[in-house]
């Protein structure tokens, strides 16, 4: 009876060493795996971090949202950079009849290129063909034109057309001469006499001239139509910037073209319907940016004072809080 007894106890005891470790083991596996199984243990409702992801081979997998990371393109070679995108031919159109001079676009433009406040790619001029007419708005970025005069005055190749229709400035290989600002018809391009001012993450950035930063002293600059966007398949800065969906860019080849809006129209019936035009085209320079008239204008005109100057919007405010009416 005492031997039955002593078993029972040391097979008890077994049972529960066997418990301790078994609880031991799975509390050191909590400690290792922390949060994730606490969140798998608990009755509280939590969020579901899974994730679907399709891969490019077309398998589907499920990923915890915190095991994955944004995949970041790295930047284009330079030779990628200088070749251009395959089978493309980019081009720009701007509606003046939609265009009411926010400048939104430069403001987009300079954002993008981290650009000082007095460093506009793109001007926005106030142009008035006669005394009778109203006056109307045209912005003015680089023409990447397809017989561009700064091209071939460059002595070291550091700006260059492109396959797919854009001019670049590679200021790694760029010497300062300002030889192109001198050929260029349009005065688009513009040179870093002092040290440019970006930010300090901006500056130890790996340089590349679809990007066009670090901007650096001593080089030339101007309007790119943000080439790194369009290979990542989205619209240049002042193409998305601009509220009046006045600018459209697009494909040549694909005859087609895309404002901020979305709208996508054919590229030639747009130059047809409303006899587009390109600025200086006389030149000879074939530019890549063409412009709608400003006919039918979509937006009311500005008020205008007794001098025939535009009353702006604070002053207005001001003047009704003195109870004129303008």
């Amino acid at each position: 009876m005492d031997n039955t007894n002593e078993h029972e106890s040391k097979g008890s005891k077994e049972t529960d060493r066997r418990k301790f470790l078994k609880f031991g083991f799975l509390a050191a596996g909590l400690t290792v795996v922390g949060g994730g199984i606490e969140k798998v243990l608990s009755t509280e409702k939590t969020e579901n971090p899974d994730t679907t992801v399709f891969t490019r081979d077309g398998k589907v997998f499920k990923a915890d949202l915190n095991c994955l990371h944004e995949y970041v393109v790295p930047p284009v070679t330079n030779e990628e950079a200088r070749k251009g995108i395959a089978g493309k031919k980019f081009v720009m159109v701007f509606d003046l009849a939609k265009c009411d001079g926010c400048k939104k676009c430069t403001e987009s433009c300079q954002a993008m290129h981290f650009t000082e406040p007095d460093r506009e790619w793109i001007k926005v001029f106030k142009m008035k063909d006669a005394e009778t007419t109203a006056a109307y708005f045209m912005p003015k970025p680089c023409f990447h034109c397809d017989n561009p005069p700064c091209t071939k005055v460059c002595p070291v190749g550091a700006t260059f057309k492109r396959q797919d229709g854009i001019v670049l400035i590679d200021d790694d290989r760029c010497i300062g001469c300002r030889s192109c600002m001198a050929a260029c018809p349009y005065s688009t391009r513009f040179f870093n006499w002092s040290e440019p001012m970006q930010p300090e993450a901006v500056a130890h950035v790996k340089y590349s001239p679809e990007h066009g930063f670090p901007r650096q002293r001593g080089t030339t600059e101007k309007c790119d139509f943000c080439p790194h966007m369009i290979r990542d398949g989205k619209m240049p800065a002042c193409v998305s910037g601009c509220p009046m969906n006045a600018i459209y860019f697009g494909d040549q080849n694909e005859d087609a073209v895309t404002n901020s809006a979305g709208a996508t129209l054919k590229f030639s019936q747009l130059l047809e319907d409303n006899s587009a035009y390109r600025f200086m085209e006389e030149l000879g320079t074939e530019p890549r940016v063409y412009y709608l008239p400003p006919k039918n204008r979509k937006y009311p005109k500005p008020d205008l004072d007794a001098n025939g100057k535009e009353i702006k919007s604070d002053e207005k405010k001001q003047d009704a809080s003195k109870g004129m009416i303008m």
